[in-house]
């Protein structure tokens, strides 16, 4: 009698227990609901940050812009928050302007006096030739802008400002605040001197420690860049006559039309960002250009400057893409980025 008398005062106080912790739990969750139902609002203080970024330039407004839609309370440190007064130009190219539609940014480019731009014109030794952007597919705002830097940089900090959720305050980094190796929050000074700590669940430098998004972007920016750099030393002064040679087969292979200028156009322009075209087009207009020479009759002398070209042609494209990355550039999903540490040596601004 003893054991079942003890087995059913168990069994009452475990269906006590039980009652109670699903009444305690019930309550709670309630609160938990309702205060995730509450609107998000940023509030004096620095408890209530949920991304504090560091740095307003075009990326950090950007990311303070997008991250405040999605409802993210962000404090976004600057260290100086007036209009950049340098004598900086911008040209921003269709597929830049393309993803700041996409991002719903792309009144920052009004108001700011900035240029349409439909595409290049190339001049070399008395003849000349025009290169539009392949834009037939987009929408007739869709082009190039050419503006100041400093406007543009303004203009985006005042839209991400727009947002209740987003707060950008002025002032300079000094130091992360980490524990057991966690990054916190930052350390920052006010620009009238006050030494302040900001604690967020997320903190963003736009710095190098973004190695994902760095790894990610890297076929878009290095077909950009290496196109760029590949085409400044090709039109680069120089006596060599393999690059003399390059010279005039670039500029007669672009004047040809056709796939000839809107592909390498919408490569340098973003709205082709794949790397492989790029290599395509910078050997065909070395195969153009070595095609040029063995006509009508070759010789030893032009089937050796065709070599050299080729060799010139290897020359420049080959460190380039050496330097922007093989696998950042051509296999980015193959960097595991995500994974590795910050760099030693960067700094929190």
């Amino acid at each position: 009698m003893a054991v079942d008398h003890l087995i059913l005062t168990t069994f009452v106080a475990s269906l006590f227990a039980s009652l109670l912790l699903y009444l305690l739990c019930r309550r709670w969750s309630k609160k938990i609901v309702s205060k995730i139902n509450e609107p998000l609002t940023v509030k004096p203080g620095n408890d209530d940050v949920d991304i504090i970024i560091v740095g307003a330039g075009v990326a950090g407004a950007a990311l303070a812009h997008t991250l405040g839609k999605e409802g993210r309370r962000v404090h976004v440190i600057e260290r100086d928050l007036t209009e950049p007064d340098r004598i900086v130009g911008e040209l921003l190219q269709p597929g830049g302007y393309l993803k700041l539609i996409e991002l719903g940014l792309e009144d920052c480019v009004k108001e700011i006096d900035a240029q349409r731009v439909l595409g290049y014109a190339l001049f070399k030794d008395g003849k000349h030739t025009k290169l539009s952007y392949p834009l037939d597919q987009f929408d007739s705002d869709v082009a190039g802008r050419s503006f100041h830097n400093g406007r543009f940089v303004q203009r985006m900090r005042e839209k991400a400002s727009t947002l209740p959720n987003v707060r950008m305050e002025q002032g300079t980094v000094t130091s992360l605040v980490e524990e057991n190796g966690v990054i916190k929050g930052v350390q920052y000074k006010t620009k009238e001197g006050q030494e302040l700590k900001s604690y967020a669940p997320l903190t963003i430098s736009l710095s190098k420690y973004i190695e994902s998004f760095y790894t990610l972007r890297k076929p878009v920016a290095s077909t950009i860049n290496t196109l760029a750099g590949a085409l400044y030393k090709v039109f680069l002064a120089s006596p060599d006559d393999a690059r003399s040679e390059m010279r005039r087969a670039c500029f007669d292979y672009l004047s040809l039309g056709g796939v000839c200028s809107s592909g390498p156009v919408a490569l340098l322009s973003g709205l082709n960002p794949r790397p492989m075209s790029l290599v395509l087009h910078f050997f065909a207009v070395a195969i153009f250009g070595v095609g040029r020479l063995l006509v009508p009759l070759p010789s030893v002398k032009r089937l050796w400057l065709g070599a050299r070209l080729i060799s010139s042609a290897s020359g420049i494209i080959f460190p380039i893409i050496k330097a922007e990355g093989v696998r950042q550039m051509f296999f980015p999903r193959t960097i595991p980025a995500i994974y590795r540490a910050p760099p030693a040596h960067s700094s929190p601004q």
